[in-house]
């Protein structure tokens, strides 16, 4: 089976090419992570972001705040990784 790190890696390229590549500034950290099931070899995996929460910065009015849980299933819809997060984000004038 696929390291929780190596399918963690798996869950950030499909969050960079799909989601923040183009307006991230970063990130603060990970506030939970979890395997819930293994990857193997084969698996084709999926990712989902759910946005929980987005605000201005009030000493950074550039970036914004982005609260998500992204989560990574396989291809039989089993979840096989979750994981709850904050970035910053650049914002609209």
């Amino acid at each position: 089976i696929a390291s929780g790190w190596h399918t963690g890696s798996m869950l950030m390229r499909c969050l960079v090419d799909g989601f923040v590549s183009q307006y991230s500034m970063g990130s603060p950290g990970i506030d939970s992570v979890r395997w819930p099931h293994p990857v193997r070899g084969g698996d084709i995996l999926r990712a989902k972001v759910t946005i929980a929460s987005a605000r201005r910065s009030r000493s950074k009015p550039d970036r914004g705040i982005l609260v998500s849980s992204s989560s990574l299933f396989n291809q039989n819809d089993t979840l096989v990784m979750e994981m709850n997060s904050s970035s910053f984000i650049l914002c609209r004038t």
